[in-house]
């Protein structure tokens, strides 16, 4: 491989391995922070033990995503210099936003979070998750509307003395129409990520302290149950609410979003088709079979009529789609020859991929809902086992997400706008850096290699803590005046903000 194809490797690997951190840290913020305010609100233990709880598996998620996220701004110079000398000016600002305002925001209140326990007035304390959740997901966005701008180049102009791209308008990066899509899809996938993740340990932990309570003697069947009833159905009965409204927001913003490619990116939605040639009404494909190379050798098993029109224009009948070959065509027209088609098996199956694995979601959903109706505490050993198995699929499925968003984008790094500056384009080829390859191959195998560790050291963290549930001394609040160990004379008096 030469220096493009490893260069591209390594960004797509530590995207990948970064990528599958940021959308439970999105939306596992913002669940802590209500669990948080439930326990303020109705001061019941178990509601702090879960904050607590999920707390700790958030703070692993959140210390291994910045380590890996640090590396991804860093390839901009490293491997991709043409492309940032490109785009800089424009790509710079909103960059320069997530980390000025974004990170730092989440960073100080996060560590005031961890440390404040006992010591920050209880509000205080509260505000303090709240601003967390605010800043991730404000760190969402911003980088959103840097990747959105290589999807649809807007709020620029092209200066011909310097070659480059130069920023116009801020308020235009930000409010990118393909940003305000993309945004609301991404965090209700990222809700859809928590809430699984959420709904899945406490749904295993429901099952498994049911199981247990026949068998144990009475105290301890006593106390198995009632943190089943009281402290795990409410939490597995709130997630599943979560993902109920995260799966319904990630219907609605997807199809806007859908639409919104249609138009600005075509080749990616006629790759995602695999549909080769233009068609009226063309069915929406479910299964193929073939390589897709070039719409070579690609054959449509299963097809379902009136979707993709659908998905279009919001028409069911009356829609014409271009395809591949046609679009080939007229891009070598506008651009001078060249493989304008991104590779159609990825893109194809990617998608379905998006779709697919977000079945396991809701499978646990109306499961979930079902098995825990009218207050009742289930102990069916297979919802155990589905809890734990739908957990991954979310994850799986964010990833398939971006995969067809970035492969589908090709062979444009900065993809060209249908109604904007004419020479606000780049191919991935004009942006890479010129570096020996050996030099790229050198940080390629270091890099998976790192992040394979910390995906190893992550997955055992997050099992350990996991399975070793809320502990013992997170049963009862600091400050709690009825559980506060009497008062040492001798010890010396301090200043203390404890609630």
């Amino acid at each position: 491989m030469d220096t493009l194809d490893v260069s591209r490797w390594q960004f797509g690997i530590t995207t990948v391995y970064h990528f599958i951190l940021v959308p439970l840290t999105i939306g596992l913020a913002p669940m802590i922070a209500i669990m948080q305010t439930m326990w303020v609100v109705t001061k019941k233990d178990h509601w702090y033990r879960l904050t607590k709880f999920f707390g700790k598996l958030f703070l692993i998620n959140f210390a291994l995503g910045v380590a890996t996220g640090i590396v991804q701004e860093f390839q901009f110079g490293m491997n991709w210099s043409e492309y940032s000398r490109f785009v800089g000016d424009v790509f710079g600002a909103p960059l320069a936003l997530e980390g000025l305002v974004a990170f730092f925001m989440e960073s100080v209140f996060i560590g005031l979070w961890i440390f404040g326990w006992g010591r920050l007035p209880k509000l205080v304390h509260l505000a303090c998750i709240w601003l967390v959740a605010i800043g991730v997901n404000a760190s969402a966005f911003f980088i959103i509307a840097a990747n959105s701008f290589m999807q649809h180049p807007v709020g620029a102009t092209y200066n011909p003395e310097t070659g480059r791209a130069e920023l116009t308008s801020i308020w235009e990066l930000l409010t990118n129409n393909t940003a305000l899509a993309a945004f609301p899809h991404a965090v209700a996938g990222a809700f859809l990520t928590a809430a699984t993740f959420v709904a899945g340990i406490s749904g295993w932990w429901m099952v498994r302290n049911m199981r247990r309570a026949k068998q144990a003697e009475a105290a301890e069947a006593e106390r198995l149950e009632s943190d089943a009833r009281t402290m795990y159905r409410p939490a597995t009965r709130f997630a599943l609410l979560v993902m109920i409204v995260a799966g319904i927001g990630i219907i609605y913003t997807g199809d806007v979003q859908g639409k919104l490619m249609f138009q600005q990116q075509p080749m990616k939605m006629a790759s995602a088709e695999s549909l080769c040639d233009t068609e009226m009404d063309p069915d929406f494909s479910i299964l193929t079979i073939g390589t897709h190379n070039n719409c070579d050798s690609v054959t449509h098993v299963l097809k379902v009529p009136f979707v993709l029109p659908w998905l279009a224009e919001g028409k069911f009948t009356g829609v014409e789609l271009q395809g591949v070959n046609q679009l080939q065509e007229q891009a070598e027209q506008d651009f001078g020859p060249g493989n304008y088609r991104p590779n159609l098996f990825v893109t194809y199956w990617s998608f379905r991929a998006m779709i697919g694995l977000a079945a396991g979601s809701a499978a646990l959903a109306l499961a979930g809902l079902w098995v825990t109706r009218k207050g009742r505490v289930p102990d069916q050993k297979w919802f155990g086992v589905l809890s734990l198995v739908a957990i991954p699929t979310p994850f799986m499925a964010n990833s398939a997400g971006w995969i067809f968003t970035e492969m589908g984008r090709q062979p444009w790094v900065v993809h060209p706008n249908p109604t904007g500056v004419d020479m606000i384009r780049l191919t991935v080829d004009q942006g890479v850096s010129d570096h020996a390859s050996a030099t790229v191959w050198a940080s390629l195998i270091t890099f998976t290699l790192l992040y394979g560790a910390l995906g190893v050291v992550w997955f055992k963290l997050i099992v350990r803590y996991a399975k070793e549930g809320p502990l013992e001394h997170d049963m009862h609040p600091p400050g709690d005046a009825d559980h506060d160990e009497p008062e040492d004379p001798d010890k010396p008096k301090q200043l203390s903000f404890a609630y």
